[in-house]
């Protein structure tokens, strides 16, 4: 069922992919994310196909390079302090399915874009808006990093060594699991509600509810007795056959061999037979096991163990650097990464479509060669166009500082 505007008309479909078979094909998305878990969110779509046009502040220094956040997007720099870029905010927002927006809570509505302006120009738009604490609560105004959301949700507890304090990871979790994947996850819901209803939503996307609702599965444990201090259960370091080793070489070896047919071939992989070595099923003998197939991982090479255990079943695999994934076998196979703008690396979009396949067509963003064209769609040439550039309300960037 498609949505219908504020006048109660289907708005028409002036720009966007032209090829049906990408998932989201035909649907467009105005992107105001400055920061990773809402840009995320946005790349996301438009990897699936989506057309986001993402709103620039007049004067912010264009990249002039890859970020990893703004692939598949186009851009344009609009100065929202003055009548005429808002105006122009409003018509790209009359002619979109999504907003994507991450800033703290009252900040677009101090522009004059938040929901209740938003939805009253366009009844079909789904709002999303991606913070760290959500839209309500004591935090929600206060300033905070993945590190801060991971330690309120209980995962940051979770993550080290038994005898060490919690570690902080690359913002993986918090800035684009629980932030981007999962924003992108309720836009792409309340699309589909959209098609029964006609009628868009706001979307309040927390980066602290997307960690505990990735961390459900531990929750659980824990609350049943079943997930012990960080560092001493089976897929946290704890156990001796589920960690990485060093080699000879100073590199890593990832060991995942929890089931017995994987364990009894990693440990015959290392040259040891497993009825004479102790039991992995008695805890108290993961210390000796753990210093004995250290031991015995210390005295080759990352290379040689990967070839030792390339032809076995047995959960064993080099720890690689970013740098290295795109010669590992597996990764040539499935092509990831690949070539992007400049020689730089491009995943493929994932998931992955057998009838609608995913594929990123556009290069990098870049205003001063998008602003024509988006200004186009909403029916400004020439002169016009002109006029705006000229009194500021749509901004060349700058050059990258």
């Amino acid at each position: 069922m498609p949505h219908k505007g504020a006048s109660g008309k289907i708005p028409r479909r002036r720009h966007g992919d032209a090829n049906p078979k990408r998932p989201l094909s035909g649907i467009r998305v105005i992107d105001f994310s400055h920061y990773a878990p809402a840009a995320y969110a946005a790349v996301m779509l438009a990897d699936l196909g989506a057309d986001v046009v993402r709103i620039d502040r007049i004067g912010t220094p264009h990249p002039g390079k890859e970020d990893g956040l703004s692939r598949g997007k186009r851009a344009i720099a609009i100065d929202l302090k003055q009548p005429m870029g808002l105006k122009i905010a409003y018509e790209l927002i009359r002619r979109s399915d999504v907003l994507v927006e991450g800033f703290r809570p009252g900040v677009m509505e101090r522009l004059g874009l938040g929901p209740k302006a938003a939805l009253r120009k366009n009844a079909g738009l789904v709002y999303a808006r991606v913070t760290g604490w959500g839209q309500t609560g004591p935090l929600a105004r206060r300033a905070g990093h993945e590190i801060n959301y991971m330690a309120i949700a209980g995962i940051l507890a979770l993550i080290g060594r038994s005898s060490e304090a919690p570690l902080a990871p690359p913002a993986l979790l918090g800035d684009f699991a629980a932030g981007g994947l999962m924003a992108a996850f309720g836009i792409v819901s309340a699309l589909y509600w959209r098609e029964r209803s006609g009628l868009g939503q706001v979307i309040d996307s927390a980066m602290v509810d997307g960690l505990v609702n990735l961390g459900s599965y531990f929750l659980t444990l824990n609350a049943l007795g079943d997930w012990t201090a960080r560092g001493t259960n089976e897929i946290d370091s704890g156990a001796p056959y589920y960690d990485v080793y060093a080699t000879s070489d100073q590199r890593w070896l990832a060991v995942g061999a929890l089931e017995p047919q994987f364990y009894t071939e990693f440990v015959r992989g290392l040259g040891l037979n497993p009825a004479d070595i102790p039991s992995r099923h008695d805890r108290g003998n993961w210390p000796r096991l753990r210093e004995q197939f250290g031991r015995i991982i210390r005295q080759r090479s990352l290379s040689d163990w990967t070839a030792e255990f390339a032809g076995r079943d047995a959960c064993v695999t080099p720890v690689l650097e970013l740098a290295e994934i795109g010669g590992h076998p597996q990764n040539v196979a499935r092509r990831v990464p690949r070539g992007g703008p400049r020689g730089l690396p491009r995943p493929p979009p994932a998931p992955r479509f057998s009838g609608s396949p995913a594929t990123t067509v556009r290069p990098e963003p870049n205003p001063a060669r998008d602003a024509r064209a988006i200004l186009s769609t909403l029916g400004y040439k020439g002169r016009k166009v002109t006029e705006l550039i000229d009194n500021g309300v749509v901004g060349l960037p700058l050059p990258h500082e």
